[in-house]
């Protein structure tokens, strides 16, 4: 019997009171996600028990694991119920030999439920994603959570000091992961960070913003084939969802090939906080914490946004100088004028229309731009009611090159 990716964890904690079993069988694998999930799977097929128990999908998590939370084992620490703790992830050191050190905010529950984690500034110059987590992290009472919430507010914290979007080596983190303890720098950061922390979590939010002087509207990437990724997308309340399969190397690619349904919110734009955003992304992660029960409170978000299965991108055709006549969140129809490109020196302008009609959720902010930088991402609302494979890539346009650093267009 294949059990739902939260089920195999749920699996073993209702036969032995805890939820730790999955993290520490992948602690001790070295191996990939999916050789990783094989070898915790062949455990449980080990106990004999495997046959007789129920399915458990992430939104009956609570209600199923009735009881008082246990000890949570996390980077040496034991993190007891009803208790609050940071802790240090160090990964790697600086040119000197001096470690460089990741706050790591754990918050285990009075109760027993999944363990949700929260991830910001895997680019270094995504601001928006901290607050949201120092925000989430300190209104938490463990005394009234059921579950546990791990949240590292800046994964890269090289970057962030730089404010770069990229590692000292000039690489960016999210396309390395599940990383190489002897590989790059950024393959062994990746490594490390995945086998000693995202290991431990049942369900993954992964927060981002725009790059490149591109701001998104707060919308949840997702992989909407997956059961529990859509209990996560549904229980955001008023977020727009586009459904999108994750790029190899990116987080949420190595965490949903190891079981745990992940997703990306996207917020707002790189290298400013933009206090509107953060409370989008803030009110989102509380109600999905309610509608998992995990919290008990009664929230009430406003009518659900729509779920876009396709997207294009409007790219610039000429050098010059950006002025949208457009905002994030307006509705377009196909043949609209989006905004126009002006030539400084010889004053010629080009202007750009919608392809399609649809709804801006993704723009670049005015500035100068070169001949074909993604500029407007418009979402294409359809009546699809199931998700299928497309030969373009999850920005609307053909997929770039396996070996591309960074696919334009994508923040992620």
């Amino acid at each position: 019997m294949r059990l739902l990716p939260f089920a195999a964890a749920l699996a073993v904690a209702l036969h032995s009171g805890t939820f730790a079993y999955r993290a520490a069988a992948m602690e001790e694998s070295a191996a990939s996600p999916s050789g990783i999930v094989a070898e915790t799977d062949a455990a449980i097929d080990a106990t004999g028990h495997i046959g007789e128990i129920p399915v458990v999908p992430l939104a009956d998590a609570v209600t199923t694991a009735d009881g008082i939370a246990n000890t949570l084992t996390i980077l040496g620490e034991e993190i007891h119920p009803n208790s609050y703790q940071r802790l240090s992830w160090a990964a790697t050191e600086l040119f000197a030999g001096v470690p460089v050190s990741t706050p790591v905010l754990v918050v285990n529950g009075k109760l027993a439920g999944p363990t949700l984690c929260l991830t910001a500034a895997v680019h270094g110059d995504e601001l928006n994603g901290i607050e949201m987590v120092r925000r989430v992290m300190h209104h938490l009472n463990p005394d009234k959570l059921s579950g546990v919430v791990i949240g590292v507010p800046i994964v890269n914290l090289q970057g962030f000091r730089r404010g770069s979007r990229y590692l000292p080596d000039r690489r960016d983190l999210n396309r390395f992961f599940t990383g190489n303890p002897h590989g790059s720098a950024a393959s062994r950061i990746a490594h490390s960070f995945f086998t000693e922390i995202i290991t431990h979590c049942d369900a993954l939010i992964d927060l981002h913003t725009g790059s490149f002087e591109r701001a998104n509207l707060p919308q949840l990437r997702a992989d909407l084939r997956d059961p529990d990724v859509v209990t996560l997308t549904q229980g955001f309340g008023a977020t727009v969802i586009l459904h999108s399969e994750p790029a190899e190397g990116t987080l949420r690619y190595a965490a949903t090939a190891a079981d745990i349904p992940t997703v990306t919110l996207e917020a707002g734009g790189p290298s400013e906080l933009e206090l509107q955003e953060v409370k989008h992304g803030v009110k989102g992660i509380e109600t999905l914490l309610n509608t998992l029960g995990m919290v008990k409170k009664i929230r009430l978000w406003g009518e659900p946004e729509p779920v876009y299965y396709r997207s294009t991108w409007v790219r610039a055709n000429r050098g010059g100088i950006l002025l949208a006549d457009v905002t994030l969140g307006s509705t377009v129809r196909q043949g609209d004028l989006l905004g126009t490109i002006t030539d400084p020196m010889n004053n010629a302008s080009a202007k750009l229309y919608s392809p399609q009609s649809g709804r801006i959720i993704g723009m670049a902010r005015n500035q100068v731009v070169m001949p074909g930088f993604a500029v407007f991402h418009v979402g294409i609302q359809t009546d699809e009611a199931s998700v299928e494979a497309s030969e373009d890539g999850a920005d609307g346009f053909p997929a770039e090159g396996e070996n591309d650093d960074y696919v334009d267009g994508m923040s992620e």
